[in-house]
């Protein structure tokens, strides 16, 4: 079968040559996508928080959740050799489940990736300023180092896309590589005498406290569908968005496991367990790092995390960016977003459109003298993932509707089962997470469902939209 392609023709889009063909590799997707997740940033950051949540069953927790999305890949995968767009969901809940459904899809998808961009920016933010204060005594505003990180981002997303590629991957390797190198150092350190296979026992992983935890895990793999999204700057992307997609998903949930699992080998079971109830849990990493590595160890890693989020932002920017880029050109949104740079073949004007909202996000916050953290990262962050969650379940159903009628050659528990069972998933997973939004906003009131207020606008916007716009389509062509 001859795989097709949703990508207009030229013609569609005047002059523009369209996004650069051929110039990412399976590693370089790869990197894009494990750079979204900010695996650093989550070991450090939010594991701790999982360990306190849900006990020690956070390393299989990393793993279920992965082995969940591996589900997912399978059909999604398979759907991306017939629908090669930069607006992955949209494209593929359209395809599916009809134009309205991908103009919801799309809409809410622009929505979420533009929040959570922005959002990353008040944690880079926060965390620079935390980080550099308390180890070099430099006393700057939030802001600075936000805007500081703007213009990188900016200038990396205007540029040719394998540009930013091999950033990531150099940030990437660096945050991956102080991780690992205190896992060898705990094993070597501690051997068998903590050994344990409890974390990954179902009594552990699955019990009445695990709702928060698992907001956390499967929160940690958002971007994956990520890998779609460059299929039309891919080489080969039939085969180079499968591979980079397992690649990415089996990568993170292994590697979230086995660092989460190396705390309980550090510390052991009961120790793991009353550290993670103390006042200090939020530091676990950096004091294993101070323990087995030394001083200049948990040093690095402030900083590596810094640039991990960074890394992230980039990541969710050009994915932004390329949503704009794909709705302008397929007429949801104003066809110049939908026109690429001469020169670069980059979504240049959907880029810095993506590039100056973060802006206005960031000034409002601090023109209302809003918490970088607790407000601009949270708050954003919380619709932004239960935007993406909802979406990937949604385009579960697109997967199998779209095979149901054919499965084009596929084995039927690549096309139909898997997508079912990482509906399943993703379907708790969206009701824990909507059970828990104080874990995600940081809020327990009314505010939570006020701030899902906007995805339901978006959703009713982008269908309505679509439905007009499919409508004054067939009125055209039967007036020809």
């Amino acid at each position: 079968m001859t795989a097709t392609s949703s990508s207009p023709s030229p013609a569609t889009t005047g002059s523009s040559p369209g996004l650069a063909r051929g110039k990412l590799g399976t590693f370089d997707i790869f990197f894009f996508v494990v750079a979204a997740a900010a695996p650093l940033a989550v070991m450090a950051g939010a594991a701790p928080l999982a360990f306190r949540l849900g006990g020690i069953g956070t390393p299989g927790a990393y793993v279920f959740s992965g082995v969940v999305y591996v589900l997912c890949a399978a059909g999604f995968t398979a759907f991306a050799r017939y629908v090669r767009n930069a607006g992955a969901f949209y494209a593929f809940i359209g395809r599916g489940l009809g134009a309205r459904a991908g103009g919801a899809a799309a809409m809410v998808a622009l929505l979420s990736y533009a929040l959570i961009c922005a959002g990353f920016y008040g944690f880079l933010g926060f965390y620079a300023a935390s980080t550099l204060n308390q180890l070099f005594g430099i006393h700057l505003h939030w802001s600075v180092y936000a805007l500081a990180g703007l213009a990188v981002v900016g200038f990396l997303g205007f540029r040719q896309i394998d540009i930013g590629a091999r950033v990531l991957a150099v940030l990437m390797s660096l945050e991956v590589v102080i991780l690992l190198a205190l896992a060898i150092a705990v094993l070597v350190t501690e051997g068998t005498a903590h050994f344990t296979v409890a974390p990954f026992l179902p009594g552990n992983v699955f019990n009445l406290a695990s709702g928060g935890m698992f907001v956390l895990a499967l929160g940690a793999f958002i971007g994956f569908e990520g890998t779609a999204i460059y299929a039309e700057e891919a080489r080969d992307p039939a085969r180079t968005v499968p591979r980079a997609t397992y690649l990415a998903v089996g990568f993170l949930a292994l590697f979230y496991g086995f660092i989460a699992w190396i705390a309980v080998d550090a510390l052991g079971v009961d120790g793991l367990l009353k550290y993670s109830l103390s006042d200090a849990f939020q530091g676990l990493y950096f004091m294993l790092a101070d323990s087995y590595l030394g001083k200049w160890a948990s040093t690095v890693m402030g900083l590596l995390i810094v640039t991990s989020i960074l890394a992230a932002t980039i990541a969710f920017h050009n994915a932004t960016s390329r949503y704009l880029f794909a709705l302008g050109r397929d007429g949801l949104l104003p066809a110049r977003l939908g026109v690429t740079h001469p020169r670069f073949r980059s979504p240049a004007l959907a880029s810095i459109v993506t590039t100056v909202v973060s802006l206005v996000l960031i000034v409002i916050t601090v023109l209302l003298h809003g918490d970088p953290y607790l407000q601009l990262l949270l708050w954003t962050n919380g619709i932004g993932i239960i935007g993406v969650v909802a979406l990937q379940a949604l385009c579960m159903v697109s997967v199998v509707r779209f095979f149901s009628r054919d499965r084009r050659g596929h084995g039927v528990f690549r096309v139909i089962v898997a997508p079912l069972l990482g509906l399943v998933g993703l379907v708790v997973g969206l009701v824990l997470m909507l059970m828990n939004l104080d874990l995600l906003t940081g809020r327990t009131d009314w505010v939570n469902w006020a701030l899902m207020a906007p995805l339901v606008v978006a959703a009713v916007f982008g269908a309505v939209w679509a439905g007009r716009r499919r409508a004054a389509s067939i009125a055209a062509s039967a007036s020809e």
